[in-house]
């Protein structure tokens, strides 16, 4: 045991986990040998199930929530990411999921490595290998934004990311790889995925599953964060030629984030966990970025609490969404400007917040937006952004992306502040990875 512990406590978290599973065959000496095709489709459900809901901790470090300081017994878990003490002053604090998507991957290897061998070739393997390396990319890719710097072209080759363990090896040493090396990875499942998915999209139900509309949504993303703007408009097209839906909130007054409506493209996580719903309000930063006259997201994100706002996104399981339609056209937006498309970009925008305001609001903003020059348009987007995303885990990494602004928190009647550029903006690797794994 002590010789396991020295490298990643992932593998062994994951085989604990697979162990107790029915639907594997565990051999005396403990070891997981699925075998048919439903074992492997089981061993990869258990992937999706182990992706950690981790954007609400992001969005307690970012300009969008206000933490009570008097909720005595779960503030302790939070205060620490709040006030951005990384060095954990308080053990009882929640650490970021480095062993939990290090747990993902483990299950995503195991299919990758094995099932291509041993099931028979068929449609059903072909998508359920391209699910595993599409899910395999979604991990790194989170890893990659919470544990490594911001990808930039000029110094992402000896910028230090997070290990890369492509297989199942408990002798194996992991070191952090360069962030350029993670981003290639990243790309290379992607493309792998490509090559075999053989579902457009999912159906309800089912879609927390990746899809070649999901796929392409996360290509479309990756992308956008290494500024590859052309390949990024691409995989939004790729993507958006397969379900370009918007729901109008003018005719249909609900959360767009539901998994069983027509923007849903992958419902995977849960963005706004209740445990930090029942511990925060609406920061005023958030609250300002909305006309609350004609902006018809605003009462359905938020109640008011006496002079609070309560945030109603994100806190079941029908709210579960990592990618639905908005952020193609916001993508595709933000792209076309990058590509010297002014055009182009106001249009996107224009089919995108004619189903968020009202018809006046609407008929102001079109006016206002043929006079806006790229650089106007631009702080537009990502402020729609802000607006659009509130509270499902973009925003910590839109601030990554772009400004790195200065945020300052008040709790317990002090003030904590994140520096414009402040190297919190990576997160430090946690301490029980540290000490699992002293390659870090």
């Amino acid at each position: 045991m002590k010789k396991i512990s020295k490298y990643i406590l992932l593998f062994v978290a994951a085989i604990a986990v697979t162990s107790c599973d029915d639907y594997l065959d565990v051999q005396p000496m403990g070891k997981v040998i699925p075998e048919t095709l439903q074992d492997y489709r089981g061993l990869l459900t258990s992937g999706y199930v182990t992706y950690p809901d981790h954007k609400s901790l992001t969005a307690v470090r970012t300009d969008e929530l206000i933490l009570q300081s008097d909720r005595e017994n779960d503030i302790p878990l939070y205060q620490d990411i709040y006030t951005w003490k990384d060095a954990g002053t308080d053990y009882r604090a929640v650490s970021f999921p480095y062993a939990n998507l290090y747990t993902v991957i483990f299950y995503t290897n195991v299919i990758i490595n094995d099932a291509k061998g041993k099931l028979t070739d068929s449609p059903e393997k072909d998508q359920l290998i391209g699910e595993a390396y599409a899910l395999r990319a979604m991990a790194y890719f989170d890893l990659i934004n919470l544990f490594g710097k911001p990808y930039n072209a000029a110094t992402a080759g000896s910028d230090k990311g997070v290990p890369l363990a492509l297989k199942v090896d408990l002798e194996q040493n992991f070191p952090a790889a360069s962030v350029e090396t993670i981003y290639n990875q990243i790309i290379s499942d992607t493309k792998e995925a490509e090559s075999l998915l053989t579902l457009d999209k999912q159906t309800k139900g089912l879609n927390y599953r990746f899809s070649k509309s999901a796929l392409y949504s996360l290509e479309g993303r990756i992308y956008l964060y290494m500024q590859q703007w052309q390949k990024s408009q691409d995989a939004v097209n790729k993507a958006l030629a397969i379900n370009n839906a918007l729901i109008d909130l003018k005719a249909t007054p609900v959360l767009a984030t539901q998994y069983d409506l027509k923007e849903s493209i992958l419902a995977l996580e849960i963005n706004y966990a209740n445990n930090i719903q029942i511990l925060s309000f609406a920061s005023d930063d958030l609250i300002a970025a909305y006309n609350q006259t004609t902006d018809l997201r605003f009462p359905i994100y938020f109640s008011a609490d006496g002079s609070n706002f309560i945030i109603e996104k994100g806190v079941n399981d029908k709210q579960k969404c990592s990618f639905r339609t908005s952020e193609l056209y916001l993508i595709k937006a933000e792209t076309s400007l990058k590509l010297d498309n002014l055009a182009d970009a106001k249009s996107t925008v224009l089919t995108f917040i004619k189903n968020r305001y009202t018809a006046s609001g609407f008929t102001q903003l079109e006016s206002e937006i043929a006079a806006m020059n790229a650089a106007d348009l631009t702080t537009f987007i990502l402020a729609e952004r802000q607006r659009e995303f509130a509270v499902e885990g973009q925003r910590w990494y839109d601030l990554r992306r772009t400004t790195q602004k200065q945020i300052i928190h008040t709790f317990g009647g002090q003030e904590y502040t994140l520096r414009q550029n402040d190297p919190r903006y990576t997160i430090p690797f946690p301490a029980n990875a540290r000490l699992n794994n002293p390659n870090l």
